[in-house]
């Protein structure tokens, strides 16, 4: 085999193996989007007396009232429901952002966590400082995402990291026109990166 298809088929194989690294990477997505559907964030009022579970997306799957809350006049009923469900559908975005940085946030140099923080502190007008203080503790600590020992974000999937481009290796004396043609062919596909 000349030089030129031994190259070739060495490349090919690079390239092979960063495709299935690419469908490993892929293959997390789907379990993101399994866990972004259980999701739920369960919030109960300082009374006790409201209970809200919201969804992904901000949905409300569950409120439940004690004997307690319908005793309240309805006015602080009502605010005590609202405020619990703001509660509520802020911890599920939170919880959301975290999973997908969990999955995916790295490898596409996104930090989901900080942004929802950023834009929740922004919506009720304090810092992020007190917003993640006033946060339980697992919470807080999923701001900063775990990196991954797949994580493909500083690398081009389907190339070697740059360099220099090459000029074209002179053809072996033996080599045949099909196998310049495929040499030149690659050659001019790197020199376009």
């Amino acid at each position: 085999m000349s030089a030129g298809m031994e190259q070739l088929l060495a490349e090919f194989e690079k390239f092979q193996t960063r495709i299935k690294q690419a469908e490993a990477q892929f293959a997390k997505v789907g379990d993101m989007q399994e866990e972004l559907e259980a999701l739920e964030a369960s919030v109960t009022s300082a009374d006790r007396s409201v209970t809200v579970v919201a969804g992904p997306s901000g949905s409300v799957k569950d409120l439940r009232l004690t004997p307690d809350a319908l005793r309240q006049q309805p006015d602080a009923l009502a605010a005590s429901i609202l405020t619990t469900l703001h509660q509520a559908v802020a911890e599920s975005a939170r919880k959301q952002a975290g999973i997908v940085d969990e999955h995916v946030g790295t490898s596409f140099g996104l930090n989901v966590s900080e942004q929802v923080l950023e834009a929740q502190a922004a919506g009720l007008g304090t810092t992020v400082e007190e917003l993640e203080s006033n946060l339980p503790e697992e919470q807080s600590q999923q701001a900063a995402p775990v990196r991954d020992d797949e994580d493909f974000a500083n690398n081009d999937l389907l190339r070697d990291e740059p360099r220099a481009p090459q000029p074209p290796q002179p053809a072996p004396p033996s080599a045949s026109a099909g196998d310049q043609f495929l040499k030149n062919l690659f050659n001019d596909e790197e020199d376009h990166r």
